[in-house]
């Protein structure tokens, strides 16, 4: 266990709530949680790198045939708690307190409460948003907004989540003997100390989700941290949920074993298709034949994505737990009834054919969705969840399907719509603002993700539009010029905009060596 001799260094400037939320306590806490978990963390990371480097020299992901007996063999995780059953509609954002109780009033089933990919990690985001969820367990969060409107809880409110940051980031504000903590473990650990048996006196639990695993390991880590919790606070084994976003390729190839691993704490899997299809440019960078097409056409239909949800669904059916579907990202549009109501058409779609594959839920990212989405999911999942055994015992998708390349077009819109959606994304999250609405949808991360890869992959590949026309980097500037310009004139962008430094980032990111996260290199810029 950590002693007084341990150097921890908090440097964040300090914020309103810090002091109730970093207290002696939960600090001794996180400090037990690096020194038990630190090293395999990064042993955990290693082999990332290490299989990075074998996809680059051409090995294709596959099943492992060292895990086959798990995949072979019958089991099933363990019981679904009775207030996790219905999860037909789940909601997602960010843990500022508007959001929060919005969300939580919203009707949906769940509300996810993200650190990750919609929160952009400054210090004040990251301990306020603790607070903020301390006191919504405890069902006493309120807010005032500046016009004098007020906010508080329904009688009754959605099921709360949380998403912790991945594994591969760290909380730089907190550093024990000079490095930084596992972001991961700081934002579990700060949660799960203060509010765990709050919520188990309430008739709920402390529920997750998971982000970013790209292996089998990786899972064990987080149940390894999970009983090592539980432990630590005394209460049973198994009190702990989590779903596992599936958002990496080389995760699709180990679902079984995921699950398997989590077994006593598992909540299902969940289909993060915008990560997925950033995890395939990625995990294939170094492969010219794996250049994709414009954004706007690797959707649900391309086979790969379609395989990848059908083994997903097939694999938790069979474990007995929930398939959880993927985000609709559109949001309300006020001042055009006809384009709102085309937008409200496709989320129908969308969440039709989730609920015709198979899914026990969904994803919206805004309040207004949730009646949308809440409608499709009654009239055609009448009971809680439609998990029951498969037909057959092993699914027909094969990992030539998983890897199959999708197919279209890439064109200057597709480019000028990377620019400046990447563009938009990042000087609002550098604001320290990571949900951001641009175009009539509500972005995070991903978005900005598939567009500086998709930009380096099309640069670095000489890749050509529909027309016969080079991307060069020379057109990357000249439209990077052009949108930057027009966006710093806009009405709307403050004057303390930071789109030059933004753009500087953008650029290094799309044309310079291969970062393996956006955000991970933004992180410098925040305080």
């Amino acid at each position: 266990m950590p002693t007084q001799t341990e150097a921890l260094r908090i440097t964040g400037a300090p914020t309103p709530s810090q002091s109730r939320i970093l207290t002696p306590a939960a600090v001794d806490f996180l400090l037990a949680l690096h020194q038990r978990f630190e090293a395999t963390r990064q042993q955990r990371l290693k082999e990332r790198v290490e299989r990075q480097s074998r996809l680059d020299a051409g090995e294709k992901p596959t099943f492992l045939e060292s895990t086959r007996p798990i995949r072979e063999a019958d089991w099933t995780v363990a019981p679904i708690p009775a207030g996790l059953r219905d999860r037909r509609v789940e909601i997602t954002g960010p843990t500022d307190r508007k959001m929060v109780i919005n969300a939580l009033n919203s009707g949906a089933s769940v509300f996810m409460a993200d650190f990750e990919d919609s929160n952009s990690p400054t210090w004040e985001n990251c301990i306020e948003g603790q607070q903020n969820l301390y006191d919504a367990v405890r069902r006493t969060i309120q807010y005032t907004s500046p016009e004098g409107k007020e906010y508080k809880l329904n009688p009754k409110v959605a099921v709360l989540f949380v998403r912790p940051r991945g594994w591969h980031l760290n909380e730089k504000h907190f550093t024990i003997n000079g490095s930084p903590i596992s972001a991961s473990l700081f934002d579990f650990g700060l949660f799960f100390f203060h509010n765990a048996k709050e919520q188990l006196a309430r008739g709920a639990g402390p529920y997750f989700y998971l982000p970013k695993l790209e292996k089998h390991e990786e899972a064990r880590l987080w149940n390894d941290v999970f009983v090592f919790a539980q432990e630590y606070l005394g209460i049973p084994k198994g009190t702990i949920r989590a779903t596992v976003l599936i958002e990496t390729i080389t995760a699709s190839f180990e679902m079984d074993e995921i699950l398997f691993e989590l077994r006593d704490h598992s909540a299902g899997l969940n289909c993060g298709r915008w990560d997925y299809i950033f995890s395939f440019i990625k995990k294939f960078r170094n492969h010219k034949s794996h250049v994709l097409p414009d954004r706007g056409e690797v959707t649900m239909q391309q086979p790969f994505l379609r395989s990848y949800v059908g083994l997903l669904i097939h694999t938790c059916h069979r474990r007995g737990i929930h398939a959880m579907g993927g985000m609709a990202a559109q949001i309300p549009i006020r001042n055009d009834a006809q384009a709102n109501e085309e937008a409200m058409e496709r989320v129908r779609q969308d969440k039709l054919r989730e609920v015709k594959a198979g899914h026990d839920g969904t994803w919206v990212a805004h309040p207004g969705l949730v009646p949308v989405a809440m409608e499709i999911f009654n009239q055609y999942m009448p009971e809680p969840n439609q998990i029951k055994p498969p037909a057959t015992k092993f699914s027909a998708i094969t990992a030539e399907n998983l890897l199959e390349l999708p197919k279209g077009n890439i064109t200057e819109g597709g480019v000028r719509r990377n620019i400046d959606v990447g563009l938009q994304y990042l000087e609002s999250w550098l604001r320290g603002n990571g949900c951001v609405p641009i175009y009539n949808l509500m972005e995070d991360a991903a978005t900005a993700e598939i567009s500086r890869t998709q930009l380096w992959q099309w640069i670095h590949y000489h890749a050509k539009t529909s027309d016969g026309r080079e991307i060069t980097p020379e057109m990357f500037d000249e439209i990077l010029r052009d949108v930057v310009a027009r966006l710093k004139a806009a009405e709307t962008t403050p004057k303390d905009n930071k789109f030059d430094r933004a753009a500087e980032i953008f650029t290094q990111m799309s044309k310079g060596d291969f970062e393996e996260f956006l955000t991970s290199v933004a992180y410098r810029d925040l305080q």
